[in-house]
C-alpha cells in the first residue's frame, strides 16, 4: 500500500485521487470508513445502502458495489477485507482524517492535564483544521449514520469550545473574543461558550460589556427556552458583579480515571506485604515500579492488590486503571485487546485507536509518559502476557497471577500463602459475627481447618453462617467434616476445583462419563457436537453433550460456520478429563479424525479439480450426520475458511495420537484448499507435522511433493527441485506411477522457473507419458500446458500453440474449468508475444472471467498483469495502470514475491512510456 494515501470524511468524501463512481459505492466506502478497522456486518451495510426498499438480491448487489469500489483504486482494494460477517477496511496511522482528529484531541487533553496549555491548543488547532465542512457532505443523508454523524458534530463543537477555553486560560482574551462571537452566533445555547466569553471580556477589562452580555444570554434563555442560566454561568456573573476575578479554567478538564474495584470492607491481615508494597511504590524512582502478587487460587491475590491500590491513591494523582487479563480463562486477553482498553482510558477512542498491537503499545507508552498512574493487571496467565503492557514511565504496576514472574524487569514479587491462624480467625469473625465465633471457638477452629485457612473458603464459610441466623457453628462444622460434601458447601480455589471435578465426574452417567474422558483427548480446540458421538461410535450425541453442559464439565462456545453448536472444555477440566481417560483411546480419536476427513472431502468435491491427489484412506470411517454434510456441501469454501485452524489442529492431534496414516491422508487432502487460498504457511505446517509420523514410503513421497510445491510458490526453486527429486525417487520406490508423473512435472517446473525451459522439457514429457498411460485426462491437460509454457519460453511459438490448444481441448472435454482458465491465460500470453494483441486480450479476458468466478485470486492476478502488459504495449495506459495496480495489490496480499516484482516492473515501464508520450505532446 502506498504511503501518503489519504481518506477524508470530515467534509466531502475523498479517497486519495481515486474516482469512486456512483453514489452506492461511495456510501459503501463511507460506511466502512466510519467504522474503520472493524467488520461492518452485511445487515449494517444493507441498512446504509437501501434504507427504504431492498432489492431482490441484496447479496449480489452488494458484491457488485464492493467490486466497483475495489476496481476504482488498488489502494482501496488492498485495504478491503471480507469475512463471514461482512466487510472491513484497514486504515493505517495518518491515513484517515477522522482518526487524526480524534488523536489530536486525545493528545490535547493529555497536554492540558499536564498544564502545557500552548501545546494543547496547538493539538486542537491541528484537529479542527482537518474539517472541510459537514462530514460526508456530498452524500445523501443515510439514516444508519445518524448517531455517528451527530456524535462527530458534537465532538467538533466540544473541541472548538476546549480550544476557546484554552485561549482564555492563556490570557489571549482578544483572540478568544474574536472567535467566540461567531461561534456563539452558530451555537447560541452553548452555556460553556458564553462562560468563556464572560471570562474573556472581564479579563480584558470590559466588565460592563461582560455584564451586558450575561443579561443578553439570560434573557434569551428565559424567553426562548424558559430556563435560567446554569450554575457555572451564574457563578461567573456573580464574581464579576462583586469585582472579583472569576476562576479562569478552560472547559476542557480531563476526568481522572478511577477504575479500581471496590475495596474489601472487611480486609484482614497481610500487614507485612502491605508495608513492602508501600515501600516499592513510594521509592521516588522515575521508572515504572512493578510488583507481582503470586499464589494459588483463592489465596486473596486480587483482594490484596485492590486494597493496596486504594491505599496508594494519593501517590498516583492522575488515576488508577484496572484490567482483568483473564489468564485462567480459556481465552486470555491479548496485548491488542488490553492496549485498546488502556488507550480508551487515556482518551483515545474511535478511529484514533491504532489497529496493530505494536502501534497501540507505542501510543500507550507515549501518552503514559505524560502522567503518573497506577494500573492493576489482574489474573495474568504468565509473564509474557504482561511484558508488552508495562509502561516505561513513572507509573505503578500491580500484577496478580498464579504463575511466578521473576523474569519481568524491575519486578518485586510477593508470594502469598494462606492466612496465619490468628488472621484467619479474625476474618471469619468479621464476616460471620465476632460474638458467634467467640461463643464456639472450637467449632470455629474446626471450620478454619476444613477451609485450609484459604481466604476465599473462609469468606464462603463466614457468609453461610451469617446468612443462617438459626445455625450454630457446629452445623457447618459437621457439614464440612464430611469430605464428600465439603466442596458442595465450599467452592474455592484450584485444589477445590480439582476435588469438585472428581465429584461431578463421579455423578455422570456411564456413557456421558466415557464421552467426557475422551473429549479431553481432542485438545484445546472447540468441539463440534458430532465429535462426542464419534468418540463413542454413535450418531446422536446431543443427550451426552447436554448432560456434560448441565454438569458444567463442558461450555457452550457458540455456533460454527454451518450453524451447528460448538463446545469448549476449560483447560483445567480438559487436563483432568485427559488424565482420567483410558491409556489407549486411539480407536475413538480415529473416528473423530475420520469424520473431519469425510467433511473435508465433501467440501473439496464442490471445488475445482486439483492436480494434488490425496493419499488413500481405506480404514474405518465415522459417518457424520447428513444435515451437517449437506451444510458443508452447500458452502464448502465458507466452511473450510471457518474450520481452517481447527483442521490444522486435527492433523496434529492425529499425529500425536499415533494415527500416522490418518494424519498423512488428512494433510494431503487439505492441499487443494490450501493451494486455492494460498495458505502456504498452513500447508507446510501440516505436511511437516505429518511427515514426522509418516512410516511408509508412499506417504513420505506425497508429503515431500507438497512441501516442494510450497518452496516453488515461495520462489525457492533450488530447494523445490531437490525436494521434488527426492519425492520422485520415493514414488518410484513405492511403485506409484501417477505420483512419479506429478513429481517429474514438479522437477520440470522448478527448472522452468530457474530459467532452464529446455532442461525442464524431459521431465514434463515423462509426466505426460505416465498420465496418458494411466488415462488421467486432467493430469494430461496439466502436462501439456506445462510443455506449451516451456516451448513458449524457448521461442517455439508454433509448437507452444499446438500443445496449449490440445491442453485447452482436453480441459474443456473433462469439464475442468480451472485448467481451462489457466490454459487460456497462457494462450493469451503466447498471442501477445506473437503480436496478436486483440486475440491475446480476448483469451486473457476469458481466462480472467473463469478464474474470478472460481475465486482463484493468484491466477487472476497473473492474468490481470498480462493484460496490463498488453494494454501498456498498445498505448492504453489508463486501463493498463488500473489492471497492474490491482494485480500488484493481490500479489502483495498473497505474498507472491515473483509476481510482485514483475508487476512493479510493469508499473515502472508504464510510467516511463507515459512520460515519453507527454514529452512528445508538449514538445
Amino acid at each position: 500500500m502506498t504511503k501518503g494515501f489519504k481518506f477524508r470524511v470530515l467534509g466531502p468524501l475523498v479517497a486519495g485521487d481515486a474516482e469512486l463512481g456512483g453514489t452506492k459505492p461511495r456510501v459503501l466506502l463511507a460506511t466502512l470508513l466510519l467504522n474503520a478497522n472493524q467488520t461492518v456486518t452485511y445487515d449494517m451495510l444493507t441498512d446504509a445502502l437501501w434504507p427504504n426498499r431492498r432489492p431482490r438480491s441484496v447479496a449480489a448487489n452488494l458484491r457488485t458495489y464492493v467490486s466497483s469500489l475495489r476496481a476504482s483504486s488498488p489502494e482501496i482494494s488492498a485495504r478491503m477485507r471480507t469475512d463471514r460477517l461482512g466487510y472491513s477496511i484497514t486504515i493505517g496511522q495518518g491515513e484517515l482524517d477522522l482518526a487524526e482528529f480524534t488523536e489530536h484531541v486525545a493528545k490535547a487533553r493529555q497536554f492540558r492535564a499536564a498544564g502545557a496549555l500552548a501545546e494543547a491548543a496547538g493539538q486542537l488547532e491541528n484537529a479542527l483544521a482537518l474539517w472541510r465542512g459537514d462530514p460526508l457532505a456530498d452524500l445523501p443523508g443515510v439514516h444508519a449514520w445518524g448517531d455517528r454523524l451527530a456524535a462527530l458534530a458534537e465532538a467538533r463543537v466540544v473541541a472548538t469550545e476546549e480550544l476557546l477555553g484554552l485561549r482564555v486560560a492563556e490570557g489571549r482574551y482578544q483572540d478568544a473574543i474574536a472567535e467566540l462571537r461567531p461561534f456563539l452566533a452558530e451555537h447560541p445555547f452553548r452555556e460553556s461558550g458564553w462562560q468563556q466569553l464572560l471570562l474573556a471580556l472581564n479579563g480584558s477589562g470590559q466588565q460592563a460589556e461582560a455584564l451586558r452580555t450575561y443579561a443578553e444570554i439570560r434573557k434569551r434563555l428565559v424567553t426562548e427556552l424558559g430556563v435560567e442560566p446554569g450554575p457555572e454561568l451564574r457563578k461567573v456573573h456573580a464574581a464579576i458583579l462583586k469585582g472579583e476575578a472569576p476562576q479562569q479554567e478552560p472547559a476542557m478538564v480531563r476526568a481522572v480515571p478511577r477504575q479500581l474495584p471496590q475495596d474489601v470492607p472487611d480486609f484482614t491481615g497481610r500487614g507485612k506485604h502491605i508495608a513492602a508494597m508501600r515501600a516499592i511504590f513510594t521509592s521516588g524512582d522515575d521508572s515504572a515500579s512493578v510488583a507481582t502478587i503470586v499464589g494459588s487460587p483463592g489465596v486473596g491475590k486480587t483482594s490484596l492488590a485492590v486494597h493496596v491500590a486504594h491505599l496508594l491513591k494519593e501517590e498516583f494523582p492522575d488515576g488508577q486503571l484496572y484490567v482483568d487479563l483473564a489468564g485462567t480463562t480459556n481465552r486470555p486477553r491479548t496485548d491488542k485487546e488490553v492496549l485498546g482498553s488502556l488507550l480508551r482510558s487515556l482518551g483515545v477512542t474511535g478511529a484514533a485507536l491504532p489497529d496493530t498491537a505494536h502501534d497501540r503499545a507505542t501510543l500507550y507508552r507515549s501518552l503514559a509518559s505524560e502522567t503518573r498512574m497506577l494500573v492493576l493487571f489482574d489474573d495474568a496467565a504468565n509473564a509474557a502476557q504482561v511484558q508488552g503492557l508495562l509502561p516505561a514511565s513513572n507509573w505503578g504496576v500491580l500484577v496478580t497471577s498464579r504463575q511466578r514472574m521473576a523474569e519481568l524487569p524491575a519486578t518485586h514479587q510477593i508470594e502469598l500463602d494462606v492466612l496465619p491462624t490468628s488472621e484467619a480467625g479474625e476474618l471469619l469473625g468479621k464476616i460471620a459475627g465476632l460474638d458467634r465465633v467467640n461463643r464456639e471457638p472450637e467449632a470455629a477452629e474446626a471450620i478454619l481447618q476444613s477451609c485450609g485457612y484459604l481466604p476465599l473458603a473462609i469468606r464462603i464459610a463466614g457468609a453461610r453462617i451469617a446468612g443462617r441466623r438459626g445455625w450454630t457453628l457446629n452445623v457447618l462444622e459437621r457439614r464440612l467434616a464430611d469430605e464428600t460434601q465439603r466442596l458442595s458447601e465450599l467452592k474455592a480455589g484450584e485444589l477445590a476445583v480439582r476435588a469438585s471435578f472428581d465429584l461431578s465426574y463421579r455423578q455422570l452417567p456411564a456413557d456421558a462419563a466415557a464421552a467426557f474422558r475422551l473429549l479431553g483427548r481432542l485438545g484445546p480446540s472447540t468441539i463440534p457436537e458430532w465429535a462426542a458421538g464419534a468418540l463413542l461410535d454413535r450418531q446422536d450425541s446431543a443427550d451426552l453433550v447436554d448432560v456434560l453442559v448441565d454438569a458444567n464439565m463442558l461450555e457452550i462456545a457458540g455456533m460454527d460456520a454451518i450453524d451447528q453448536p460448538r463446545y469448549l472444555m476449560h483447560d483445567l477440566i480438559r487436563v483432568y478429563a485427559r488424565d482420567a481417560a483410558e491409556t489407549d483411546a486411539r480407536q475413538s480419536v480415529s473416528r473423530v479424525v475420520s469424520g473431519w476427513l469425510g467433511l473435508v472431502e465433501t467440501a473439496l468435491a464442490q471445488m475445482p479439480v486439483s492436480i494434488f491427489r490425496p493419499l488413500p484412506w481405506d480404514g474405518p470411517r465415522h459417518q457424520v450426520g447428513k444435515s451437517i454434510v449437506d451444510a458443508v456441501a452447500a458452502a464448502p469454501l465458507h466452511w473450510l475458511d471457518a474450520e481452517h485452524e481447527t483442521l490444522i489442529s486435527v492433523v496434529e492431534l492425529a499425529a500425536n495420537e499415533g494415527l500416522d496414516a490418518l494424519a498423512c491422508t488428512l494433510a494431503t487432502t487439505l492441499v487443494p484448499y490450501f493451494d486455492h487460498r494460498c495458505h502456504f504457511d498452513s500447508w507446510q505446517r501440516v505436511h511437516e507435522t505429518a511427515l514426522k509420523s509418516a512410516k511408509d514410503t508412499l506417504s513420505q513421497a506425497a508429503l515431500l511433493r507438497g512441501i516442494a510445491q510450497v518452496h516453488l510458490y515461495r520462489d525457492s526453486y533450488s530447494v523445490a527441485e531437490a525436494t521434488y527429486a527426492k519425492s520422485r525417487s520415493l514414488f518410484i520406490e513405492a511403485g506409484d506411477a501417477l505420483g512419479e508423473g506429478f513429481a517429474s512435472c514438479g522437477v520440470g517446473a522448478a527448472r522452468y522457473f530457474r530459467g532452464r525451459p529446455l532442461a525442464a522439457l524431459p521431465y514434463f514429457h515423462k509426466g505426460l507419458n505416465i498420465f496418458v498411460d494411466q488415462g488421467d485426462v486432467h493430469a494430461e491437460a496439466y502436462a501439456r500446458q506445462a510443455i506449451g509454457k516451456a516451448q513458449m519460453a524457448i521461442g517455439n511459438h508454433a509448437e507452444a500453440a499446438n500443445w496449449l490448444e490440445r491442453a485447452l481441448m482436453l480441459s474443456r472435454e473433462a469439464g475442468d474449468r480451472h485448467r481451462e482458465g489457466r490454459v487460456l491465460s497462457e494462450l493469451g500470453r503466447l498471442h501477445g508475444t506473437a503480436g496478436y494483441t486483440k486475440k491475446a486480450v480476448r483469451y486473457l479476458e476469458m481466462s480472467l472471467e473463469i478464474l474470478r468466478d472460481l475465486g482463484d485470486d493468484l491466477c487472476s492476478a497473473y492474468a490481470l498483469h498480462w493484460l496490463a502488459d498488453l494494454h501498456t504495449t498498445s498505448g492504453d495506459f489508463g486501463r493498463a495502470e488500473v489492471e497492474v495496480r490491482q494485480a500488484l495489490a493481490a500479489f502483495r496480499r498473497l505474498k507472491d514475491r515473483s509476481g510482485e516484482e514483475k508487476a512493479e516492473w510493469t508499473l515502472n515501464v508504464l510510467r516511463r512510456r507515459r512520460g515519453a508520450r507527454l514529452e512528445q505532446i508538449t514538445g
